[in-house]
């Protein structure tokens, strides 16, 4: 299994997912599908299918092209997401094959939109797995809560995506993460971890480089949204329990954020 980087956009991220038996191809998000087209040629990929996170247009925006573009590509996306172009709809645990080696696992993920689906990828025996948390996990932080509740984010990521092996790769649909360390070290300025997280995530901004993958453990690391179970992390943010501590933290850093607008 082979997983490049598309950058789109001005941060959005896709992800081109090969099988290397036979060249058949995903694509998580595509929403510069030229870009996409342009990448699975130079790298002898048939496209076959679409994964989309969510239905907002700056993830599925780009399905209805690339439909037009690749005859008989199929798109996927949360049976209760309304996603634009979809062609199959999924529910959470729903199996989809790719190629010879190849599995995709549906998760459910909901908050950031009610029907968000993060996909576990998994390849050939030995072969590291792979998640793409569209919006629902970053690089050190996590999704607004348009359409849900801090108690349904924390089910996403505490209990859907913290029991993945620790291990998993971890591919996000935005370029955020040196903000998203930064907001880190107000709520952990010990943390080591963060400290040199951040460090290297500049550097690789300044490289022009991207910061995914992360992986699940580096993220139980860094990430404030999922140590929340930690009393240091609720008593930081004046609350008594992982769900509290989770929609404060989220107030938080919404209002941090207005810092740079």
């Amino acid at each position: 299994m082979k997983i490049y980087h598309v950058p789109s956009l001005q941060d959005n991220n896709s992800f081109l997912i090969v099988d290397e038996s036979t060249k058949e191809g995903a694509v998580v998000d595509p929403i510069e599908p030229e870009k996409v087209l342009e990448a699975a040629n130079s790298h002898g990929v048939n496209l076959k299918l679409v994964l989309t996170t969510h239905h907002h247009g700056m993830h599925a925006g780009g399905n209805e092209k690339i439909k037009q573009l690749v005859a008989g590509i199929r798109v996927y996306g949360g049976s209760i997401d309304n996603v634009k172009g979809c062609t199959d709809k999924v529910e959470n645990e729903d199996r989809i094959s790719l190629g010879a080696d190849i599995n995709i696992l549906s998760l459910h993920t909901p908050c950031h939109t009610k029907g968000h689906i993060s996909y576990y990828v998994t390849g050939k025996e030995g072969e590291q797995p792979a998640v793409f948390t569209g919006d629902t996990l970053f690089i050190a932080g996590c999704g607004k809560f348009f359409e849900g509740t801090a108690e349904e984010m924390h089910e996403s990521l505490s209990v859907t995506l913290a029991s993945l092996p620790k291990q998993t790769r971890v591919y996000c649909g935005h370029e955020y993460a040196v903000k998203n360390l930064q907001f880190a070290m107000t709520i952990e300025p010990d943390n080591l971890r963060i400290q040199q997280k951040l460090t290297w995530a500049k550097n690789q901004n300044q490289a022009g480089q991207p910061t995914t993958p992360s992986t699940i453990e580096e993220e139980m690391e860094t990430n404030p949204f999922m140590r929340v179970h930690l009393p240091k992390i609720q008593e930081k943010v004046g609350c008594k329990s992982p769900i509290e501590a989770l929609r404060e933290l989220r107030k938080l850093k919404d209002k941090w954020m207005m810092g740079y607008l």
